[in-house]
């Protein structure tokens, strides 16, 4: 459900909240508007999107309203306001909020609404029922949902983060300077907003290994995102040489370890044992790298794909693509669908989809896929259960 349709339904949350509401009106007017951005993404098929919905009616309430409170916020109201002095360039912050606005996707809150399936799907705890008075809704404990909000919340504000663009690397029809660099500010301003929200709830769950976890989780995080950003630098395509192993690597710390380790705190707050708390942290592991590739893989197998359409040249196709092909023959096709400087996306999407890389990232996509499923085992049959296994069905599905 996206943010728009959430609104309409919730007028009462809205006065309560104190948030002035033409405010949002006028900002979400704006952005309704605007449908020339750089990097706008299609609707997924409509099998996705009953996936998520079903999945939502299993948890108890759309995951869309976890982070509705944080986003209804004077603070981040006043921010609204400020982006909106963007449209126009070609700030990639735009494009992030255009997506939290506008989830037609349902990708956005797919972290928090796993988290909540595995903690129903666990159930409490059958062997320490220290935990047994905290509130339960729909088979969830209160502080479970806390901490999905939380990793909403951590979610978004990484994605908020990566907006940040290199001002030295910057193109005449991007808009102009100052406005990039004001939308560098915004971005750095409202991220850090979000992951101070998201530190406090973290100190009101009142668990220290939880709250390791999770900081454990977002110092890698950082460190992922700066290797991913490092390594694709406009002209570090041809000096590039990852190898699908790093990217393994790389791609589990920048997209997979909040998932895995949210997973694996949420059976620590039901007080599951230690096998258990790994079997959550598989999943969500291998679930997220699973949709990872699924996304990389979307520029490949689109039966429509715009003619301008980039894509990242160490995404896991493009890698697989390269490590097949070896150096020297990559550098080459490198050279070929250069024109007048500038590399042509379209002509070497179409040499990778010739090659191998492709069918190997979608047989990743689904080794992942099983290896979740593998882990999904050791938990007793159920409704989370299945919807669980539903998501994982959905990103490795290709035909």
């Amino acid at each position: 459900m996206s943010l728009p349709q959430l609104l309409l339904r919730s007028p009462r949350y809205l006065r309560a909240s104190g948030t002035p509401c033409h405010l949002w009106s006028q900002f979400l007017g704006t952005f309704s508007s605007v449908g020339s951005w750089r990097g706008q993404s299609s609707k997924s098929p409509a099998y996705w999107n009953q996936v998520v919905s079903e999945a939502e009616k299993i948890v108890g309430y759309p995951t869309s309203f976890m982070s509705l409170r944080c986003l209804l916020s004077d603070e981040l109201s006043n921010i609204a306001l400020q982006v909106r002095k963007l449209v126009g360039t070609q700030h990639p912050l735009l494009t992030t909020v255009r997506g939290l606005v506008q989830d037609s996707r349902n990708n956005l809150q797919l972290r928090g609404l796993v988290v909540l399936l595995i903690s129903k799907a666990a159930g409490p705890s059958s062997v320490n029922a220290s935990c047994q008075n905290y509130d339960m809704v729909s088979g969830i404990y209160s502080c479970q949902r806390s901490l999905a909000e939380i990793t909403e919340l951590i979610h978004t504000a990484l994605l908020v983060h990566r907006g940040i663009v290199n001002l030295s690397e910057l193109q005449s029809s991007d808009g102009p300077l100052k406005d990039m660099h004001f939308g560098n500010k915004i971005a750095i301003l409202s991220g850090d907003f979000l992951l101070a929200n998201a530190c406090n709830g973290l100190a009101l769950l009142q668990n220290t290994k939880v709250v390791e976890l999770l900081a454990s989780a977002l110092r890698d995080l950082v460190r992922g995102v700066y290797h991913e950003n490092f390594t694709s630098a406009k002209e570090d395509y041809i000096t590039n040489d990852i190898g699908i192993s790093t990217w393994k690597e790389q791609t589990f710390l920048s997209h997979g370890v909040l998932l895995a380790k949210s997973c694996q705190a949420a059976m620590e707050l039901a007080k599951h044992d230690a096998e258990v708390q790994d079997m959550a942290f598989q999943y969500g592991k291998h679930m997220a790298m699973s949709h990872k590739i699924n996304s990389d893989l979307q520029p490949f197998i689109k039966e429509k794909t715009g003619d301008s359409m980039t894509f990242n040249l160490n995404s896991a196709p493009v890698v697989l693509h390269q490590e097949f092909l070896g150096r020297d023959l990559w550098i080459k096709q490198i050279g070929e669908a250069r024109e007048k400087g500038r590399l042509n996306y379209t002509k070497l999407r179409e040499t990778i989809r010739a090659g191998k890389g492709v069918t190997s990232a979608i047989d990743l996509c689904r080794y992942h896929g099983n290896k979740a499923l593998e882990a999904l085992e050791s938990f007793p049959p159920s409704e989370a259960r299945s919807a669980l296994e539903n998501i994982v069905f959905a990103v490795t599905r290709f035909s």
